[in-house]
């Protein structure tokens, strides 16, 4: 034989001894525990202490002749009444294959004392070695349900390392047996399975029975225990499925407990958190017997992960003791606590992170990402640093006002260029950028001279430039740029780096180009309303002067008054008239054309002509109205006016008068001012055919009317009426001469349009 072979031989031997002094280091583990359980019995029955009791229970094994391990099982099994008591009576089946061996309560004791430990890897090889392995089985996996139907493997036995991996994770709806059973929440027995059943232990071929048990708390499912065997086998007996079925729901109680594990084992978040780049963290909520969340535990960091609390290690803590702070301001626990109740993800830019830096509190604000993956949370956080924070708001003021950055290493000839720069020149990020010498050959040529001496006073006098020009880009867009730099010297003036900026100002231009645009238009504009208003106002001063001279006629003296407007462009179309007649009557007329400027002007001048050449006729106020409203429906461009118009016969003293539209003369008599009585008459221009309603009024001595446009009455937010009614206020009261009183009435009238005001006075002597 040769020495390798020997060699190997030694080796396999070696590893053999070992396997078997673990595992009786193991069972010798196990059964100190079964002692120590009885032990523990007989101290609360009344046999001394510790010692004394063990003494006690070793002097009843010898007198029994008994092994000191079954006599500390039916100790154990006597003393309690659980559901692994009542799965040791023997069923029907046991009772007629004769008593039930010692050994079977042995057994299933020790296995239970395994499952007493927080560690669901310890109750598993326990389980397997002494309930499992016993009745023909050869692994043995321990299951952890979500929510969501997946499942985490926390603890297997008789499965290779390789294997365990595998199935470390099982999302929701793989098929697997324990998932299946998730739907009724019922054991399970399958004599065999088929060939590519998903399923853990299925990769080497093909596989046996599977019993699937649920592992139970307070009624609810926590899990499931999936025992093996290596060949298909025949069911159980019900008292064998009853007892894998109580020994589950111990095995239950292992999930509740604190897991410390720090290693990638501890499930399938510790890889994507491995992964990410931001500090990360896995938790595991830790919940009561009745299901609610007390405490979150720290089972998993990534190596980016910086502890707020000054560098101690997190792994293996609970969420509030490495940030008590959390519990106090909330933001962080309670966020973590809704993720994992209602398993919706959380992601905010801004969250004040409070923690202890030795006794000092400290609060930083991060960006925080919070999921929950099965019964696990993964909890993500990018501190904001000020640094950062400073040069993510130079990009977003840099993006906004269309700026770029560059500095130019002269001596090695290395360009920095910030992304918007490259955006400014229309090249791709990763581009080589453009030195500065070569700024000329993207010039618009008409701005070549301005870039040339931009490069001699930055490069040659070595001192700041700034210039604007057209950039010719390479996809043959034209920019309108702006460009300021400044030199960097070293100790002896030498020119070493140059650093600058440059701005997109192609918008800025083309709307000052539109402004330019804009306001020479508006000059235009302007121009040619100030010619037409001063137009307007010369028609209708040379039309209507502002003082008439007053006439005196057959015992009647008129007088007129007429305020223009303002402002040149309120230029209207009140007018009035006073003439003598062929026919020796006297007429006296005042209007209002509507609007404004050069056209209510001529308008105005259409209307009293006219009516003056109208009123030779003879016809009576009435239907001159008639007529006039026909000039202004037919002969113009439809304009609209009011009017009033009246004539007086010296011979009887009568004055005849009409309207269409405008407001009613004013009567002072006796120092009594009253308005007329007003006839029907719409206003001109209105209608093809309008009738209009005439009056008459016998005039007395000392009788004084007045004839007015409403430029004398009319204010903003007052009605009509409430203006007479000050008007006629102002108007009676102690008699004047006539020209003084119709000053002292435009003088202290309270209208407010700045509208054009025609103003008659009649007085009789």
């Amino acid at each position: 034989m040769s020495a390798d072979r020997r060699g190997v031989d030694a080796l396999a031997l070696t590893v053999e001894r070992l396997r078997q002094d673990l595992e009786r280091a193991q069972e010798t583990a196990d059964a100190r525990a079964l002692i120590g359980i009885a032990t523990g019995i007989l101290v609360e029955r009344g046999h001394g202490g510790p010692s004394e009791a063990d003494r006690y229970l070793r002097r009843l094994a010898d007198t029994a002749g008994l092994p000191l391990l079954e006599v500390a099982a039916d100790i154990v099994n006597a003393a309690s009444d659980d559901g692994l008591s009542e799965a040791l009576r023997p069923d029907a089946s046991e009772r007629e294959n004769g008593p039930r061996h010692a050994g079977t309560a042995l057994r299933l004791r020790t296995a239970e004392s395994g499952t007493r430990s927080d560690d669901p890897q310890t109750a598993a090889e326990a389980l397997l070695r002494h309930a499992v392995s016993p009745l023909g089985g050869t692994a043995l996996a321990v299951w952890r349900a979500a929510f969501d139907g997946s499942l985490d493997l926390v603890g297997h036995a008789g499965l290779t390392a390789v294997e365990a991996r595998r199935w470390r994770y099982v999302p929701p709806g793989v098929g697997t047996l324990p998932q299946l059973a998730l739907t009724d929440g019922r054991s399970r027995w399958y004599g065999s399975l088929p060939d590519g059943f998903p399923g853990i232990g299925t990769a080497a071929g093909p596989v046996g029975a599977r019993a699937i048990l649920p592992a139970r708390l307070g009624g609810r499912i926590m899990g499931f225990l999936e025992a093996c065997w290596p060949a298909t086998r025949s069911p159980l007996n019900g008292a064998e499925f009853r007892r894998l079925e109580t020994l589950a729901d111990l095995c239950a109680h292992t999930f509740t407990g604190e897991d410390t594990t720090t290693d990638a084992t501890v499930g399938p978040l510790a890889d994507l958190a491995d992964g990410l780049l931001d500090p990360s963290m896995v938790l595991r909520p830790l919940v009561d017997d009745e299901g609610r969340i007390g405490e979150f535990l720290i089972t998993h960091v990534n190596r980016y992960f910086t502890d707020l609390a000054g560098g101690v290690p997190l792994a293996g803590k609970r969420l509030l003791e490495a940030f008590p702070l959390a519990a106090r301001d909330g933001d962080l626990y309670d966020c973590l606590a809704r993720v994992h109740s209602t398993g919706e993800a959380l992601r905010t830019e801004r969250m004040a992170v409070a923690a202890l830096a030795g006794s000092v509190p400290l609060t930083v604000m991060a960006a925080v990402s919070i999921s929950r993956f099965g019964e696990e949370t993964l909890l993500s956080l990018r501190v904001e640093r000020e640094a950062d924070r400073l040069a993510a708001l130079l990009h977003h003021v840099q993006r906004l006002a269309q700026v770029g950055g560059f500095e130019e290493n002269l001596v090695t000839g290395e360009i920095s260029w910030s992304r918007q720069l490259f955006d400014l020149h229309g090249l791709p990020p990763g581009s080589s950028p453009v030195p500065l010498r070569r700024l000329p050959s993207y010039v618009h040529p008409d701005d070549s001279v301005s870039a040339d001496r931009f490069l001699r006073t930055l490069m040659q006098r070595h001192r700041p430039a700034s210039t604007a020009f057209r950039l010719r880009r390479a996809d043959g867009i034209v920019r309108h740029i702006r460009v300021i730099a400044e030199p960097v010297t070293d100790g002896l003036g030498a020119l070493v780096s140059v650093r600058g900026a440059f701005q997109d100002v192609s918008t800025h231009h083309w709307t000052e180009v539109a402004l330019a645009a804009t306001r020479g238009q508006l000059a235009d504009a302007e121009l040619q309303a100030a010619e037409r208003n001063r137009l307007a106002l010369q028609l209708q001063q040379a039309i209507m002067p502002p003082v008439p001279a007053p006439l005196d006629m057959s015992g009647l003296h008129v007088a007129v008054r007429y305020r223009p407007a303002e402002k040149e462009h309120l230029v209207g179309g009140d007018w009035y008239d006073a003439v003598v007649l062929p026919s020796k009557e006297i007429m006296v007329a005042v209007g209002d054309v509507a609007g404004h400027g050069i056209g209510a002007a001529t308008d105005m001048i259409v209307l009293r002509n006219a009516l003056r050449g109208l009123a030779t006729t003879g016809a009576g106020p009435a239907q001159l109205m008639s007529w006039l409203n026909s000039v202004a429906h037919h002969l113009t461009d439809q304009i609209s006016a009011t009017a009033v118009c009246g004539l007086y016969s010296p011979e009887t003293g009568v004055l005849r008068w009409a309207r269409a539209g405008h407001p009613a003369p004013v009567l002072i008599r006796d120092g009594h001012a009253s308005a007329l009585p007003l006839p029907r008459g719409i206003l001109l221009g209105a209608v093809a055919e309008a009738r209009y309603e005439e009056q008459q009024l016998t005039l007395t001595s000392g009788d004084r009317l007045l004839l007015y446009t409403d430029g004398l009455v009319e204010r903003r937010g007052v009605s009509v009426e409430k203006s007479l009614e000050q008007l006629l206020v102002s108007a009676g009261g102690p008699t004047t001469g006539l020209e003084e009183h119709l000053d002292q009435l435009l003088l202290h009238s309270r209208s407010d349009t700045d509208d054009d005001t025609c103003l008659i006075g009649i007085q009789m002597s």
